[in-house]
């Protein structure tokens, strides 16, 4: 229905904007400037002295499109009123000729789109070069209220554009539950996938509310399907944060051992997520707490002005994970789980190097677990040289790194142990450009040790 009030407001501007312009004669803009200063009076004028609302402007675009793009629906409503064509003005040679309902459910805005479909847009209406419809995008930018009018008119809930992608998936996308809901009751197909291989599930796991991916998952969204990169939905979950659907999923059974594309199970990855409750789960599903990371999918490099070598990652275990993050309640986890508290990488980086640089909780369970004070990496370096090569930008303070020393000394790290080129954490220590100095010798103390200043 159209809003009386408004229409009134824009009758009565128009006929005082006429009374202006022929009394004064001012300069008159053009409607695009005019609509581009967002300014209905403006807009107004530039009408009541002849300005064409049917006109196609220079790139291809209809006024009352340009209006709704400005997303002010005094300027629609000026244009409607004056003649404006509610479906704009046709020029397929032209990019920039989307129905001004296109543009509208593009940017979502209720009271616009009301308007339009008071003023008979078609809610047919869809881009001829990517083929998306209006319907489409308003599924995932509009209200249910005004996604509702569309399905009352008898839009076609299984259209997709040139990419494969539904209006499911667009309502999907944007976390709408309300649009999902409604599409869904309309016989929208939950499981249909993309030219590039997604369903609505996985754009429903993208937009960040889980409850998006319980609607469907509710509705018969299918758990088993594969995606790009051989991505797998709980996959996909552990992606996007979503960890209350990867929990759901879990308790429902998947395939514990399989590989993400940066070479982790499950596992790893709620490790690597820092997520207790799920590491939990996993565990207690199966998850095999000794599993090491596989080749991952992605190349990785250093930057260019840095190093010329190669990115070398090691294959390593969820133990060794979750000591090299700090995270002390998932390596008791772990190892309560049966993670092999000896196990080392390639490189000799074993629990309590790897917790050597995390903080004084991580480290103090990796020395209960690996008591060696001095165990060496394939390098030379102890738990001790690893600690002091954390540079200023670490976000651990200094009381940390003073109660760290403090362990690795109650338990006999050597300062004295040389690495593989010969350097000491004492002589490290002594530099005048060792910034933890003073934490290190408040801990290290000797007659024949001092820092020098």
């Amino acid at each position: 229905m159209i809003n009386l009030n408004k229409r009134i407001w824009a009758t009565t501007v128009l006929a005082l904007a006429g009374l202006t312009s022929a009394g004064l004669r001012a300069e008159t803009p053009s409607l695009l400037a005019a609509l581009q200063s967002n300014n209905p009076a403006l807009v107004a004028k530039a009408l009541a002295e002849g300005a064409d609302p049917n006109q196609r402007l220079a790139d291809g675009a209809s006024p009352l499109a340009w209006a709704v793009e400005m997303q002010s629906p005094e300027l629609v409503e000026l244009l409607l009123v004056a003649g404006a064509r509610v479906d704009g003005v046709a020029d397929s040679t032209s990019p920039a000729s989307w129905p001004p309902l296109l543009v509208a459910c593009l940017r979502g805005d209720h009271a616009i789109l009301q308007q339009l479909l008071a003023a008979g847009a078609d809610v047919t209406a869809t881009d001829s070069g990517s083929n998306v419809a209006a319907f489409a995008l308003c599924a995932g930018s509009a209200t249910t209220p005004v996604l509702q009018q569309f399905l009352q008119q008898g839009v076609d809930v299984e259209s997709v554009d040139a990419t494969g992608q539904s209006a499911l998936m667009h309502a999907a996308a944007a976390g709408k539950v309300g649009n999902i809901e409604a599409l869904l009751a309309a016989g929208a197909d939950v499981n249909t996938v993309t030219t590039a291989g997604f369903t609505p599930l996985f754009f429903a796991l993208k937009s960040g509310n889980p409850q998006a991916a319980f609607t469907l998952l509710d509705a018969g969204a299918s758990t088993s399907h594969i995606g790009p990169e051989q991505t797998s939905v709980v996959q996909m979950a552990m992606y996007q944060q979503q960890y209350q659907v990867a929990a759901q999923l879990i308790e429902q059974g998947v395939d514990l051992s399989a590989y993400d594309r940066n070479g982790r199970q499950l596992l790893h990855a709620a490790v690597q997520a820092q997520q207790p409750q799920l590491v939990a789960l996993l565990l207690r599903k199966g998850a095999d707490p000794n599993a090491l990371t596989g080749e991952s999918k992605l190349t990785w490099r250093y930057e260019v002005n840095f190093t010329s070598a190669p990115y070398v990652v090691y294959p390593t275990t969820p133990l060794l994970m979750a000591a090299e993050l700090g995270n002390a309640d998932i390596m008791r986890s772990l190892v309560a789980g049966g993670a092999d508290i000896e196990f080392a990488q390639e490189d000799g980086t074993n629990v309590l190097l790897a917790a050597a640089q995390s903080n004084a909780h991580a480290l103090e369970l990796a020395l209960g677990l690996h008591g060696d004070a001095n165990s060496v990496n394939r390098s030379g370096k102890g738990p001790l040289h690893l600690l002091m090569n954390i540079g200023t930008d670490s976000p651990i303070p200094r009381t940390e790194i003073q109660a760290m020393f403090q362990l690795l000394a109650d338990h006999g790290a050597r300062i004295d142990l040389a690495d593989a080129k010969g350097n000491t954490p004492v002589a490290q220590a002594q530099s005048i450009h060792y910034w933890a100095q003073k934490e290190f010798f408040a801990v290290f103390t000797s007659a024949d040790v001092s820092p020098v200043l």
